[in-house]
């Protein structure tokens, strides 16, 4: 749920946290990686680029190496669409933060983005209208 992860962001869930970094996925956004980064005070949330799943196969580079990467971080249902995030601190409480994180999560056991379009979604826009209209 973007507003869960993004009030996780903003309300004190870094308390402690002196660095963080990774990738996220928005179910607002299913076609877009998130970039997290936090650096003391600092933290800053962006568009990576898309994950594979939502590019067509036929486009993906034609290199077995790159398709022996993308098959350990695929999933039947997800794809390469995942979270992870890694946290660095002092003090923090590890259990605190991942119920905070698991509690963010959308309850499914499918991917269907179109029952997720209307969750509020506080993010920043990443240029998703712009980028498609383009294409």
């Amino acid at each position: 749920d973007p507003a869960k992860f993004h009030a996780f962001l903003t309300d004190g869930g870094l308390d402690h946290v002196v660095r963080a970094k990774g990738h996220f996925w928005l179910a607002t956004r299913p076609d877009w990686v998130g970039e997290l980064a936090v650096a003391g005070s600092q933290t800053e949330t962006a568009r990576m680029g898309r994950w594979w799943a939502s590019i067509p196969k036929n486009q993906w580079p034609d290199d077995g190496r790159f398709e022996e990467f993308v098959a350990k971080h695929w999933d039947m249902i997800w794809g390469d669409r995942r979270q992870e995030l890694v946290f660095i601190g002092i003090g923090m409480d590890e259990a605190r933060i991942r119920a905070r994180l698991d509690a963010c999560l959308v309850p499914t056991s499918a991917f269907t983005p179109a029952l997720w379009s209307d969750l509020r979604d506080p993010f920043p826009a990443w240029g998703e209208r712009r980028l498609e209209a383009a294409e």
